[in-house]
């Protein structure tokens, strides 16, 4: 099997932040006019409250100014002013009133925008795990292989939930304090200009902290999603490796180890939460210096204007507008940390959309045939039971050739990583209805000879011959419509009997399925569950046992009805028992077909027609079991108990 690496889904540190964030508000371009709308409610709502702010200082002023005073102008707007000196009630009354309205606005405003945002957050975020699976169906196996799947799941889970956090709540905050702050500002120097510098100064001051306290928390964020994946990853594998973990009582072991990367994650993670945590008490505290500040230089302005009452209600505003400017300014920088995080998640689910998908250039396909007596071949469009590859050629003509199973390999050599060889020159054959068995030490290239056939990687030198055809130029689809594979680890999906089995061809009746699990010794313990063909398995059929499963396996890859089959080591963990129905199961459904067979028994291979002995990637025995046992090879050594397969 081919090393785990990081090289497709290792973490990585944002490289491309704006990059990143614009490739993530792309995504809601399909819901522009309803990101408009959100927008402009979350500027309506902000300005709103500015207003609302704004209206304390006439409110002030009107009750404070006596109603003999003159030529004092309180707000600006004639009715309310000519109030402020006939009726106190009344003005207080209006201003009260335009409060309750303003309010009551932002109120409207912030619903509309909630709204509407959920909806727009919630179906971009199902867009994009939308394409992330549908892209990871794509991807060449060796991206499977060189990851943990907990790595794999983490980027359906924690990255696109940072992504969602930002979209939901990160951006129309931002957008929201951004307003916040440009409105405070101008009701600011449009009430007093000094008084806005001195709060200018001290802004600048919260500025700096912010941007410096921002940049630590945004690498400690990044590492924190590092740490998360990596986490997920080994608990992934733990899981599900708990059985082997107590049989060799590795349970302290295990423990030790996730402490390790637990502790990494904890470390890295107080790092980033005690930057973020930080920014709050920070701002609180200069907002109580900040307020002490206004109201000092308040009432020296105050005291050497002309009429110092009129002067009350600005101060108090300004006041109350420190703390409005503080909380968004501290907003900003949370919605920083979540946009940090965001990118970092963002950059780790690109990268995988971004892994180039598993290339196919084949042009040969595969099509139901209709074969004469002669043996000329004719396309059909209904199932015949019969196959034929279809293979058009450059001066338009096409040529058909029966799919019988004859399958050659050509000086093959392969390396799953460059510089490191796992095959050297392999060359072999298997004529249609033969079966071949690969026997060796772990590691000696058996299942890479299968991985080879199916086409999950591609050899680079060397060819591989499928009834004549390189397979090279074979469409992917139609090659591995022609094989079918029964594996030691067999993994059903949430489902009935009877859609696993039909998995390897989901155009099977229910007849089909029932004659494929019949010839595969299935039926009969399918009848005893307690739906029958209609029992839910869930949890890769863990209310099976592991034969059960392998005969399923075996139904499945029945009622495929391919020309070739791949069985490797398919009866390794199963009981004498249920060995027996498996290979009774396998000996029907290998009958006419071409088989490789990978097995560790080497009684499963005694009547295979030919016996491969690998070792070091090189074929260096081969024959039937009668041949080797007379060469007294390595096999002979094997089958006598002289060695053992390690």
């Amino acid at each position: 099997m081919p090393p785990r690496n990081s090289k497709y889904m290792g973490a990585q540190r944002p490289a491309n932040l704006k990059g990143t964030l614009g490739r993530l508000l792309g995504y809601l371009k399909p819901y522009k006019g309803r990101m408009a709308l959100v927008f402009i409610c979350v500027i309506l709502q902000s300005i709103a409250n500015v207003l609302a702010t704004t209206l304390l200082r006439p409110l002030i002023n009107g009750l404070a100014v006596s109603a003999d005073a003159t030529g004092v102008s309180l707000t600006g707007i004639g009715f309310i002013d000519q109030l402020a000196y006939t009726d106190k009630i009344a003005y207080l009354g209006t201003v009260v009133g335009l409060m309750v309205a303003v309010y009551l606005l932002s109120l409207g405003a912030n619903y509309l925008f909630n709204r509407l945002l959920i909806a727009v957050s919630t179906s971009t975020i199902k867009r994009l795990r939308d394409e992330l699976f549908t892209h990871m169906q794509s991807l060449p196996i060796k991206v499977f292989d060189g990851t943990t799947h907990g790595e794999l799941m983490s980027r359906y889970t924690n990255d696109i939930d940072m992504m969602n956090e930002f979209i939901a709540r990160a951006l129309p905050q931002f957008v929201s304090s951004f307003v916040t702050i440009v409105g405070v500002f101008t009701a600011m120097f449009v009430m007093d200009w000094k008084l806005s510098l001195v709060m200018v100064g001290m802004l600048i001051v919260m500025g700096i902290l912010v941007k410096v306290i921002g940049g630590r928390s945004k690498r400690n964020f990044v590492a924190q999603q590092e740490a998360v994946g990596k986490l997920n990853g080994y608990v992934e594998e733990m899981t599900e490796g708990q059985k082997v973990v107590k049989a060799f009582n590795h349970e302290a072991q295990a423990s030790a180890d996730f402490d390790k990367i637990n502790s990494h994650w904890a470390k890295v993670s107080a790092r980033a939460n005690s930057y973020a945590n930080i920014m709050g008490p920070i701002m609180n505290n200069l907002s109580h210096f900040f307020y002490a500040g206004i109201a000092i230089f308040g009432a020296l302005i105050a005291t050497n204007s002309a009429n110092p009452l009129n002067y009350v209600g600005t101060i108090a505003t300004f006041l109350l507008f420190v703390r409005t400017i503080t909380m968004p300014i501290q907003q900003i920088s949370q919605q920083i940390n979540l946009l940090f995080m965001a990118v970092a998640g963002g950059e780790r689910v690109f990268a995988l959309m971004d892994t180039p998908s598993e290339t196919d250039d084949g042009y040969v396909t595969l099509v139901n045939a209709v074969i004469d007596e002669s043996g000329n071949i004719t396309e059909s469009e209904t199932r015949t039971g019969r196959w034929a590859w279809k293979h058009p050629h450059s001066d338009g003509t096409v040529t058909y050739t029966e799919l019988k199973g004859d399958v050659v390999f050509e000086d093959v050599t392969f390396g799953y990583e460059e510089g490191k060889t796992v095959l050297h020159d392999v060359s072999l054959y298997a004529h249609p209805g033969q079966k071949i068995a690969f026997v060796g030490s772990t590691g000696a290239g058996k299942t890479t000879i299968t991985n080879l056939i199916n086409r999950f990687y591609d050899v680079p030198d060397g060819k591989i011959r499928y009834d004549g055809i390189n397979i090279t130029k074979i469409k992917k689809a139609a090659l591995r419509r022609s094989l079918a594979m029964v594996l030691q680890d067999t993994h059903l999906f949430t489902g009935t009997v009877m859609d696993n089995i039909r998995y390897g061809r989901l155009d099977a009746t229910d007849e089909e399925c029932i004659a494929a699990a019949k010839s595969a010794n299935a039926h009969q313990f399918i009848k005893h569950l307690p739906e029958g063909y209609d029992t839910m398995l869930t949890r890769d059929g863990e209310n099976l046992s592991q034969g059960q499963r392998q005969l399923l396996a075996i139904a499945r890859a029945a009622v495929a009805d391919p020309p070739v089959l791949i069985l490797d080591e398919a009866t390794s963990s199963i009981d004498t028992r249920t060995e027996w129905l498996i290979e009774k199961g396998m000996d029907a459904l290998m009958e006419g077909r071409t088989t490789f067979v990978i097995a560790h028994r080497l009684s499963t291979v005694r009547n295979s027609d030919a016996i491969m002995v690998l070792e070091h990637g090189v074929i260096i025995e081969r024959g039937n079991h009668d041949d080797l046992i007379a060469q007294k090879g390595k096999y002979y050594q094997l089958y006598t108990g002289m060695f053992e397969l390690s």
